[in-house]
């Protein structure tokens, strides 16, 4: 991995983008793998019922689920989300690319952070589009209500629901202009998220992930170890 730090070391223009892997070490399950959320059993599969349709359809049970499997009390940043915010401050990231909604990179300090999948944080009104925090999901049971007797939404990007456009293509700016491009914690399997690497045209793209992924061939770097013990010994 020394070749990993000496490259980081000497860049000031670096962009992380990251998946699940990235908060499973501060206690939150990912979606994939064998003990993911994808393969516990409920009365309907987690794709069916994160899905725009169910939210429309089945809104209770659908917060039923939110409740239980979606929000994670008292979660705080790990080491990766410490030291991305610590490499920011020293100007050498320029932005984090996330596909987590957890809103975790933003507590360890992070400012540029760019959320494909939205925020659970961040929550609104589908009639007045007034915004909400948490706590009107966390501090009620049943389907949420706004004051104009709107049903409230997660301003997360939810299965049938598009990307939003502004955050797709800042991501393909810094991602195109990018010295090195990390990517961490993520199979790169889902798309079109996974597709934004393909615009990175430089020659260092380190992938650190604990199992293979659908990019190592395009890969400069492979670091097969958890993204907490690599990030921990990057001492700039």
């Amino acid at each position: 991995m020394n070749d990993f730090y000496k490259i980081i070391e000497k860049s000031d223009n670096i962009v992380f983008f990251g998946g699940a892997g990235v908060s499973t070490e501060s206690g939150i399950p990912d979606f994939r793998s064998v003990d993911g959320l994808y393969n516990q059993k409920y009365k309907f599969p987690p794709e069916t019922i994160l899905s725009h349709t169910f939210f429309t359809q089945n809104t209770l049970e659908f917060y039923e689920f939110y409740r239980d499997k979606m929000i994670f009390k008292n979660i705080k940043p790990n080491i990766t989300h410490q030291k991305l915010a610590y490499l920011e401050k020293l100007g050498k990231l320029k932005a984090i690319i996330t596909q987590n909604i957890d809103g975790l990179h933003q507590k360890a300090g992070s400012k540029n952070v760019i959320e494909l999948h939205g925020c659970i944080l961040n929550n609104y009104c589908t009639k007045c589009q007034k915004h909400y925090d948490l706590s009107v999901i966390t501090n009620t049971t049943g389907i949420p209500k706004c004051s104009c007797k709107g049903i409230i939404k997660p301003d997360v990007i939810l299965y049938e629901e598009s990307l939003n456009n502004t955050a797709i293509e800042q991501s393909i700016n810094y991602i195109k202009t990018a010295d090195i491009l990390i990517v961490g914690g993520t199979s790169l399997n889902v798309y079109p998220a996974a597709g934004l690497i393909d615009f990175y045209k430089g020659d260092k793209l380190i992938l650190i992930n604990k199992t293979k992924t659908a990019a190592d061939h395009k890969a400069n770097i492979i670091i097969n170890k958890p993204l907490g013990e690599v990030f921990s010994n990057i001492n700039i």
